[in-house]
């Protein structure tokens, strides 16, 4: 798949993320990755300071980043919606990261 047809498909699926939580990502940026370089497993990164522990000197700060792995990604996919599906996946759960959820209680809402 084409870089642009991914990163088109990320930018659909967060339009549809509920309103409220689009809202409160404040200082996020959503960036696409060939692979990692270190966990070469990895679909998604969320890198930053998580929202329920910034405090009063929260400010002046380089963005979040949460990074999705597109070759990752594709490699666990047949055809476009299950990329979708996976985008949406991860795309969430690095969201969950940036509210402050951990590792474990992610997959306990993943299922």
């Amino acid at each position: 798949m084409k870089n642009e047809e991914f990163e088109e498909i990320v930018h659909d699926i967060f339009k549809k993320l509920p309103k409220i939580f689009r809202k409160k990502l404040e200082n996020v940026e959503i960036v696409i990755e060939d692979e990692p370089v270190a966990q070469k497993s990895l679909l998604g990164l969320y890198q930053g300071i998580p929202l329920k522990k910034r405090g009063f000197w929260y400010g002046n700060v380089m963005p979040d980043k949460i990074t999705l792995f597109k070759n990752n990604i594709e490699h666990l996919s047949r055809n476009e919606e299950e990329i979708r599906e996976w985008v949406s996946k991860v795309l969430i759960h690095e969201i969950g990261h940036y509210f402050g959820f951990g590792e474990e209680e992610l997959r306990n809402i993943d299922g």
